[in-house]
C-alpha cells in the first residue's frame, strides 16, 4: 500500500478548517477572543475546556490533555487510523474519488447510493452490501486486474454470481457512528459480520463472492485477498464469522450425476469459465460440510471428481473425503493435477486451459478399494450442451482431444457421433498433446529436451540435478535454455510460480523468443521431468524396500544358526569372539531385547553402571549385531524432536541414545511411546498454499525398543517402571578379563580374531533381517504367576511376559508358524514352549529381581561388601556386630571404591536405615555401624513368586489349584513357591552361561542343568 506523500499531509491540515469540521459534526463552538471553545468529546465535563484556535487550525483541551491538528480530531472522533483520516479528509479535498482513483481536485467526482437502508433486517442488509461491492467491482481496475491475472475475467461470471470488491469505501458512504442512524446501521453490520467491532470492513481488500442456499438466501461470503504485500500474518482467505453454510453454485449442480469438487472458489471458478458448469467448491480441505453432502443427495449425484491442490494437506484430504461419500453412496474420484499445482495454477500454464482441464477429469483416479466402478463422464459445455464420454473408450490414441468419439468420426457415422465439448478445430489445427513434439536424451548426468523443428532453429533445454529431487513436493534443478547463439541459466524450484515467471521473462529476452513460446516450453519441460522423477523415486523405493538383499549363501548361513538348538549358547558365544567378555546375562537379554523390536510390545532397556566401567561398550556390542537400517542412534534428543520423526521411521525399529541426560527434555515423548505405542502433537505451521498459520498433527508411530544407558543412581520412576535395568558388573574379576582381552587384541591373535569378528557382526546381522514380526500365543499364560505386593509389578509383570515372547520369537525357525482367520485376515503366530519360560525365568530373577529392590543394584552390592568387611573384622577382634564401629577410610581400604562412589552409595544406605552415623561433627571423621545382618545369600538377585516349568507340565496343576491336599505355605510365601516335598533331591544350579544364585532345596529358583536352546 502506498505511502501518503508528506506535501498532501501538510495540505490537509492547512487547507481543511478544524472549525467547521467541528460544526458539521453537530458540536456548537463558540467564540473566545480570536479562538472558539467547545465542550470535549473525550472526557466528561460541565465547563468547556477544548479550545479550537482558527489561525493555527489546531485544538488543545486543559480537561484531559487532548491537542492536535485536523487528522487528530478525526482519529479520536471516529476511531480510525491515522491513514484512514488521512483517506477521509482527501475525499473532502477532492483528493480522491470513491473507487480510490487519484484525481485532479473536481467539485465532482462519481457518487453510489447508500449500500443500506436502515429498516433491513440482516438478510436484507447483506444482500445490499453486496449489490455495493458488485458495483464497485465493475468500477475497480484494479479487482478486474485481478480477475484477468487468474483468468477469470469473464463478464458472465461476474454477473451470474455477483461477484463483488471491498475496497474500503463502505463505511464513506454511511452515516457517521456519532448519529443515531449511523450507530443503528453499523451495528447492524457489525452483527452480520461485515463489519468488525474495530469499524473496519472485514473483508476489506478483498475479492468477494455471495453464496447461498437452496432457499436464495445469502448464508455465506467468502473473501480473497487481491494483494500479495500484505502483512505478515494477515490471513488471504476470510468468510462470515460463525459455522460455513451454504453450496456455491448449487443451481449448477441440479440433475447432474457426476460433479467437480474444489478445495477454493477461485478453482471452481476456474472449471466453470473453461466450460465445466457441474462445478462447486468446498471451504478449505476441511470445509466440506453437511450442506454439500444433502445437495449432492438432493441433486442426484452419483460421482464426485475432488479436485484439491496436489499438496500433501490435498491428498490426505480426498482420502478421507472419498471414505465419507462412499458411506453416502456417492463414489469418489480424484483428479490428478500436476505436484504442488492449484487448478487455477494449472489453468494458467496449459494452452487451451479447457482442453487440459477435460483431460484430467477423464484420467481422474477412483479412491475406493477394488475394482473400480464403470463411469460414465458427463460435463456440460460452455454452449451449455450436456456431453457424455465413455470412460472404456478414454485411450491413449485419443487423449489428445478432449472429446473421444472425434477420433471416430472418420469411421463412424455422422449421426452417431458425440458432440464435442469445443468446436473440433481443423485436423491440421489440433493442439498437440504437451509432450508429443519432445526430443529428450536422458544420460546419469543431465537431460536434454529439444522443441520444435530440429533443422530449423531449435529451443534446447539443459536439466542438471533432478537427481537430488528425493520428495514429489519439490522440483529444484539447474535449467539451460539455449536456441541459436543465445542462452540462459539459472537454479530454481520449478514447482514455484514466481520463479518460473522469471525465468520465462529473462530466457524470452536472451533467447528473442516469445514469452508465450518459453511459457509452452517449460510447462511441457515440468510434465517431462515430473515423469522422469517418478520413476526415479520409484526406483530408490524399490531400492530401499530391499536395501541389503541376502545371497543365497549368506541366508543359508543365518538360517543355519537360527535352527540351532543351542543358539542362545551360540550367541553368547559369539558375543566373546566379537571381544565382549563376561555379562552374559546382560548380553543375552540386550540381544533378546534388540529382537523384540517385532513385537508389538517391545522390551526397552536402561544399562546402569559408574562412568567408564564399559555400559557404552555393552550397548554398542549389542547395536553392533542389528542392521544399521533398524537401529536410530543419538547422543541426544530435544523435547520436541521425537514428534517429528515421521509416522512410519521408527516402526519394528531400536532407538538407542547414547545417556539418559541426554535424552531428559524428551522423557516424556519417550515413556508415552514406549507406554502407547504411538505419540501425537498437534503444532501449527505455514499453510504452503497461502502462507497463513494452520494447526498439524504430527504422528510417530512404534512399536520401537528404546535402548539407554546412565550413571545415574537414582533413575526417573517413570522410566525404571518402562525399562528393563542391566547392572555392569564392575567387579575386580570383571576388570581382569576386560584387561586381559584387551591385551589380546594387541597379538597375532588378535588381529585374526578382528577378522572374525566382521564375519559375524555380518551374520548376526542378516539373522536379525530375517526375523519376522509374527505374533506370539502363550499357551501357559492363565498358569504363570508373579509378585503382586507392589503396584509396580503391574508393569514388571508386562516385562516378564515379555521377555518369554522375545525368547518365543527369535526361536521362529524351530517352531512351526500356525495360522488363524479373524474378520477375513490372516494372522500367523508362533506357540511358546516350556523351555521358554525355563530360560525367561533363570533371566527374570538377575534382571528383574534386582529392579524390584529398594536399593539401586550398586548400593546394594556395596551393602554386601560391607557386610563381608565387618563380618571379617568381628571375627578377628572377637566383637559383635552391633560393637563394631568403621569410617569411610576402611571401607575404601576394603573394597578399592573410589571417595566420590563411597559417599553416594553410604548417603543413601544411612537415609534407608542400613548403616547408623554415630559421629560426624564439625571436625570429627564419620563413624558408621551396620544394621544390616541379612545372611541371605540369595540377596535382591532373586524374584519370588515365579512358577516352575516343571509344575507347568504336572497335569494335576489344576487340580492342585482348585483345592490342593497338600498343606499351604506360610502367608509371606509367595502363591507359588517351593513345594513341601522331602521326598524331592535338591536340583543343581543352572547353567554356567547364566549363573544366579538361589536356596538350593528351591525348585521355584532351580532347574536340570541344560544349555539355552
Amino acid at each position: 500500500m502506498a505511502r501518503i506523500a508528506d506535501q498532501e499531509i501538510e495540505r490537509i491540515k492547512s487547507e481543511i478548517s478544524l472549525l467547521r469540521l467541528v460544526e458539521s459534526q453537530g458540536y456548537q463552538p463558540e467564540r473566545q477572543g480570536k479562538d472558539y471553545v467547545v465542550s470535549c468529546p473525550f472526557h466528561e465535563e460541565k465547563t468547556p475546556s477544548l479550545i479550537i484556535s482558527p489561525k493555527s487550525n489546531l485544538f488543545n483541551c486543559f480537561g484531559c490533555g487532548a491537542a492536535g491538528s485536523v487528522i487528530d480530531w478525526v482519529m479520536k472522533t471516529r476511531g480510525v487510523s491515522f491513514r484512514f483520516a488521512c483517506e477521509l479528509l482527501q475525499k473532502d479535498l477532492g483528493l480522491i474519488t470513491e473507487t480510490g482513483t487519484r484525481t485532479v481536485k473536481q467539485n465532482t467526482t462519481i457518487k453510489l447510493d447508500m449500500p443500506l437502508n436502515a429498516d433491513a433486517d440482516h438478510q436484507m442488509a447483506l444482500a445490499q452490501v453486496m449489490e455495493y461491492y458488485h458495483q464497485t467491482l465493475k468500477q475497480s481496475p484494479e479487482a478486474l486486474a485481478y480477475l484477468e491475472n487468474r483468468g477469470l475475467g469473464d463478464r458472465e461470471l461476474i454477473e451470474h454470481f455477483k461477484l463483488g470488491f471491498a475496497n474500503r469505501t463502505l463505511g464513506y458512504r454511511l452515516p457517521e457512528k456519532a448519529y443515531k442512524a449511523g450507530k443503528e446501521i453499523r451495528g447492524k453490520l457489525q452483527a452480520v459480520g461485515l463489519l468488525r467491532a474495530s469499524g473496519h470492513e472485514h473483508f476489506n481488500g478483498s475479492l468477494v463472492v455471495p453464496i447461498f442456499n437452496r432457499d436464495g438466501d445469502l448464508v455465506e461470503i467468502y473473501g480473497r485477498k487481491i494483494r500479495d504485500d500484505l502483512r505478515k500474518g494477515t490471513p488471504k482467505h476470510l468468510y462470515l464469522p460463525g459455522p460455513h453454510a451454504g453450496v456455491w453454485n448449487s443451481e449448477g449442480l441440479e440433475g447432474q450425476r457426476e460433479v467437480i469438487l474444489c478445495e477454493a472458489l477461485i478453482d471452481a471458478m476456474t472449471f466453470w469459465v473453461n466450460g465445466y458448469r457441474n462445478v462447486t467448491a468446498s471451504y478449505g480441505t476441511s470445509g466440506f460440510t453437511d450442506d454439500h453432502l444433502q445437495c449432492f443427495k438432493h441433486c442426484g449425484v452419483e460421482r464426485v471428481l475432488i479436485a484439491y491442490d496436489r499438496d500433501e494437506a490435498g491428498n490426505k484430504a480426498a482420502e478421507q473425503l472419498a471414505k465419507r461419500l462412499s458411506e453416502a453412496g456417492i463414489d469418489g474420484f480424484r483428479i490428478e493435477l500436476p505436484k504442488g499445482m492449484d487448478v487455477n495454477e494449472y489453468a494458467l500454464q496449459v494452452t487451451p486451459p479447457e482442453k487440459s482441464l477435460g483431460l484430467a477429469i477423464r484420467k481422474a483416479v477412483w479412491l475406493g478399494n477394488g475394482k473400480a466402478p464403470e463411469r460414465q463422464l458427463e460435463i456440460e459445455s460452455q454452449t451449455g450442451q450436456p456431453v457424455t464420454l465413455e470412460a472404456e473408450s478414454l485411450t491413449t490414441e485419443n487423449e489428445d482431444s478432449i472429446n473421444p468419439a472425434l477420433a471416430a468420426q472418420s469411421t463412424a457415422p455422422q449421426a452417431s457421433a458425440l458432440p464435442a465439448l469445443t468446436p473440433a478445430p481443423p485436423a491440421e489445427a489440433v493442439p498437440e498433446s504437451p509432450q508429443n513434439d519432445i526430443a529428450a536424451e536422458v544420460t546419469e548426468q543431465e537431460i536434454t529436451l529439444s522443441f520444435g523443428n530440429p533443422k530449423v532453429n531449435p529451443r534446447r533445454y539443459r536439466i542438471r540435478g533432478l537427481e537430488k529431487n528425493k520428495s514429489y513436493e519439490v522440483l529444484k534443478v539447474n535449467l539451460l535454455a539455449s536456441c541459436d547463439d543465445g542462452l540462459h541459466v539459472d537454479t530454481f524450484d520449478l514447482y514455484n510460480a514466481k520463479h518460473r515467471q522469471q525465468f520465462i521473462k529473462l530466457a524470452a529476452l536472451e533467447l528473442a523468443q516469445e514469452e508465450n513460446t518459453i511459457k509452452k516450453d517449460l510447462g511441457k519441460v515440468l510434465l517431462k521431468l515430473e515423469q522422469l522423477q517418478e520413476q526415479q523415486l520409484d526406483g530408490d523405493k524399490a531400492e530401499a524396500e530391499q536395501p541389503n538383499r541376502l545371497s543365497d549363501q549368506e541366508q543359508q548361513q543365518a538360517l543355519e544358526l537360527l535352527r540351532d538348538p543351542d543358539l542362545l549358547q551360540r550367541i553368547l558365544s559369539d558375543f566373546e569372539r566379537c571381544g565382549v567378555v563376561g555379562e552374559e546375562t546382560n548380553k543375552l537379554v540386550g540381544y533378546l531385547a534388540a529382537g523384540s523390536r517385532k513385537l508389538t510390545r517391545p522390551l526397552a532397556v536402561m544399562i546402569q553402571s559408574t562412568s567408564a566401567a564399559g555400559k557404552s561398550s555393552l550397548m554398542e556390542a549389542v547395536l553392533n549385531l542389528v542392521p544399521e537400517e533398524e537401529r536410530v542412534q543419538y547422543s541426544a534428543m530435544t523435547g520436541q524432536s521425537l514428534f517429528y520423526m515421521g509416522e512410519t521411521n521408527l516402526k519394528h525399529k531400536i532407538l538407542a541414545i547414547a545417556e539418559e541426560e541426554g535424552a531428559s527434555q524428551a522423557s516424556y515423548a519417550l515413556k508415552l511411546l514406549q507406554s502407547e505405542g504411538q505419540i501425537t502433537i498437534a503444532s501449527t505451521g505455514k499453510d504452503d498454499s497461502s502462507g497463513n498459520l494452520v494447526t498439524r498433527e504430527y504422528k510417530v508411530e512404534g512399536p520401537v525398543m528404546l535402548f539407554l544407558t546412565t550413571t545415574a543412581i537414582d533413575i526417573d520412576e517413570e522410566l525404571l517402571n518402562r525399562c528393563v535395568v542391566l547392572t555392569v558388573n564392575e567387579s575386580r574379576a570383571q576388570t581382569q578379563l576386560i584387561h586381559a582381552a584387551q591385551r589380546q587384541r594387541r597379538t597375532l591373535a588378535g588381529l585374526t580374531a578382528s577378522l572374525e569378528k566382521e564375519h559375524l557382526v555380518k551374520l548376526h546381522r542378516n539373522v536379525q533381517r530375517l526375523l519376522k514380526p509374527l505374533a506370539v500365543i502363550n499357551p501357559y499364560a492363565d498358569q504363570l504367576t508373579f509378585l503382586d505386593d507392589k503396584t509396580r509389578t503391574r508393569r514388571d509383570h508386562e516385562k516378564y511376559l515379555t521377555l518369554i515372547d522375545s525368547i518365543a520369537l527369535l526361536h521362529q525357525y524351530q517352531r512351526e508358524v500356525k495360522t488363524v482367520n479373524s474378520n477375513g485376515k490372516t494372522i500367523e503366530y508362533l506357540e511358546v514352549q516350556l523351555s521358554d519360560i525355563e530360560i525367561a525365568n533363570r533371566l527374570a530373577h538377575e534382571i528383574l529381581g534386582r529392579t524390584l529392590d529398594e536399593l539401586p543394584p550398586q548400593t546394594r552390592k556395596l551393602l554386601k561388601l560391607i557386610q563381608q568387611m565387618v563380618t571379617k573384622a568381628c571375627k578377628q577382634q572377637s566383637l559383635e556386630q552391633k560393637d563394631y564401629r568403621f569410617s569411610r577410610r576402611d571401607i575404601r581400604e576394603f573394597t578399592g571404591w573410589s571417595d566420590n562412589q563411597l559417599k553416594v552409595h553410604c548417603l543413601r544406605l544411612t537415609e534407608l536405615e542400613y548403616l547408623l552415623i554415630h559421629r560426624g561433627g564439625r571436625g570429627q571423621s564419620i563413624s558408621y555401624e551396620l544394621l544390616y545382618d541379612n545372611i541371605d545369600e540369595r540377596g535382591a538377585a532373586h524374584l519370588m513368586g515365579l512358577i516352575d516349568s516343571e509344575t507347568l507340565q504336572n497335569p494335576r496343576y489344576d487340580q492342585q489349584k482348585l483345592g490342593a491336599e497338600k498343606p499351604k505355605l506360610a502367608p509371606s510365601c509367595p502363591q507359588v513357591g517351593a513345594k513341601l516335598d522331602s521326598q524331592k533331591t535338591p536340583q543343581p544350579i543352572a547353567d554356567k552361561a547364566l549363573r544366579r544364585s538361589g536356596p538350593k532345596n528351591s525348585k521355584s529358583t532351580s532347574c536340570p542343568e541344560k544349555k539355552y536352546s
